[in-house]
Formats: structure tokens, C-alpha cells, sequence
């Protein structure tokens, strides 16, 4: 049986410090991290989507947390074919970012420099054990076919040697008639699927499909459950506090995606005040997990 490993996609986001969840003396950077690692042994980094990781924070993120400690890393928004705003970009950068080249509409060579800073970052966090996987998380934009299957090739050989975990936005990809080519091609890539709860009553809706893609490691990401998904604001995408019920629809899934792989990441992305922490803690109840010794 696998380690199961259950978290959230953030703990730095405003709704959850402004929650209260952090306790006195410990809502500073480096007091919050130390507390969420006291209480979670793993957790997604979002900022990284947005803009480039530095080594600084790598050092300081191992630093201030544990021996075992995990950290999902969400790729950089260039890198998974999504729009992304010169200023995200170093200087030095950002004119490659008008020549426009390759499948994903931007020019290779960027990719490959963006890349390199990207990983370069990170490194010091693979050195001290400390990163779960990378997640590349597709854009709605990129529907299952012969385009889509050579840019994950592409997106694949270029972190050749680094872990890796795919989520799709078209729910295509998960829809029955593709499944087994969706596990194939994943699998091929030794690459690991994400299982994805979310509302199931829209036309984007991805199906909430476990499959287990390497051997190594398996994620379930759970964005809540509102109807806004897609349309509303990001307060009105996640807001969503789960219940007993929805969050045991999960658990025999959970364990039996533990059989398979080495490792399995249950992490919440409900970031509304604190309803991912509190869905977290019910979660790890409902799958047997030993709470945290008090700190």
C-alpha cells in the first residue's frame, strides 16, 4: 500500500490567512509554512503558474520544512501552452515571446530557456528531497489528438528525468471513448494522471477518472464542486465546503490508486477562507490517517 500524502494546492493564499487558521505567531512567511508542514505532509505551489521560481525560495522552502516533506510545483503557464503577460517573463526573455513558432504558439527556443531557469530554480528543492512532482496542469484549449499527444511528447522529453503529473481542462480526455488512449499515452510518458473532482453537471466538466499512469505516484486534485466553474469569479469557482458524503464518493478510489503506486497526493484546491484545510483534515479522518502531533 502506498503512502498517502493529503494537502493543499496553497498555503499562501489570502482567503486562508485571512481565515484565522494560522495561530498567533506563526502567520509571517516563514512561521506559516513551518505550521502547515506541521500539520500536512505535502502541498501545491500556484505562484510558480504565474512566474518564474527562484533558488532563493527553493533554499527556503526546504529549509523550513521537514524531512519527508512534499511540494507539487504547478509548471510555468508558457510551458502548458496557456497565454502568458510579457512581465511575466525576465527581461531578457521577453521578445522571443512575439515570435511565434511552434505547435503551442510560441517560439521553441523560448521553451527551452524558459525551461532551463524553471528547473534550474528548483533544483535545490530536488536536492533536498523535498519535490513531489511537477504538474502540468493543459488549458481547456487543448482537446486529445495527434497535435495534443506530440506537444506532451515534447512537454515530456524537455523535463526528461524530473517527476511528473498531467492534468487536463478538456474533459475529452477522460470521456470513455478516449480513456484507454489517454492511459496509454500517459503511461508511455511515465507520466502521472491527475483525478480531478469537480462539478459534473457542466459541458466542461472533466469525469472524475482515477486511473494510475506511473508507478510512482498518482494525484487527485479536488477544485469543489460550483456551478461557476468557468464563468464566475475565482471566489465563486471554489467556493465549495465538502461534506462527509461527497468526500467518501473518494476514498475507496483513493485506496485503490494506493495499490498501484508508490505514493498517491490528495490535495484541495476549494480555496475559499479555510475550507480546504478543514476539507483536508476530514479527509485524512475518513482514510484512517494519523493526525499530526500538536505543535
Amino acid at each position: 500500500m502506498a503512502e498517502i500524502r493529503v494537502g493543499t494546492c496553497s498555503w499562501t493564499d489570502k482567503a486562508l490567512v485571512a481565515s484565522g487558521w494560522y495561530p498567533a505567531g506563526h502567520r509571517d512567511a516563514e512561521g506559516r509554512l513551518r505550521h502547515y508542514a506541521s500539520q500536512f505532509p505535502v502541498v501545491e505551489v500556484d505562484a510558480t503558474y504565474y512566474g518564474l521560481p527562484s533558488t532563493r525560495n527553493s533554499l527556503l522552502w526546504a529549509e523550513r520544512t521537514p524531512v519527508g516533506f512534499h511540494f507539487d510545483v504547478k509548471a510555468f503557464s508558457l510551458l502548458t501552452g496557456h497565454p502568458t503577460q510579457p512581465n511575466a517573463l525576465p527581461a531578457d526573455l521577453r521578445p522571443a515571446l512575439a515570435r511565434r513558432r511552434g505547435p503551442a504558439g510560441t517560439d521553441p527556443g523560448l521553451l527551452d530557456d524558459v525551461w532551463d531557469r524553471f528547473s534550474g530554480a528548483l533544483e535545490p528543492l530536488r536536492q533536498a528531497g523535498r519535490l513531489g512532482s511537477l504538474l502540468f496542469q493543459f488549458p481547456r484549449q487543448l482537446a486529445p489528438g495527434r497535435s495534443a499527444a506530440a506537444f506532451l511528447r515534447e512537454c515530456r522529453e524537455r523535463a526528461a528525468g524530473w517527476p511528473v503529473a498531467v492534468e487536463f481542462r478538456h474533459p475529452g480526455w477522460w470521456r470513455a471513448e478516449h480513456i484507454a488512449a489517454t492511459t496509454a499515452l500517459l503511461t508511455e510518458l511515465d507520466t502521472a494522471a491527475v483525478a480531478v473532482d469537480m462539478v459534473q453537471t457542466l459541458p466542461t466538466s472533466v469525469p472524475p477518472v482515477a486511473q494510475v499512469t506511473s508507478p510512482r505516484l498518482a494525484v487527485v486534485r479536488f477544485h469543489g464542486r460550483s456551478t461557476a466553474w468557468g464563468t464566475g469569479t475565482k471566489e465563486e469557482r471554489f467556493r465549495h465546503s465538502y461534506t462527509p458524503g461527497e468526500l467518501s464518493e473518494w476514498t475507496s478510489r483513493i485506496r485503490a490508486m494506493a495499490e498501484q503506486a508508490e505514493e498517491v497526493h490528495v490535495l484541495f484546491n476549494n480555496c475559499c477562507a479555510d475550507a480546504a484545510v478543514r476539507a483536508a483534515q476530514s479527509m485524512r479522518g475518513l482514510l484512517g490517517l494519523p493526525a499530526p502531533a500538536l505543535t
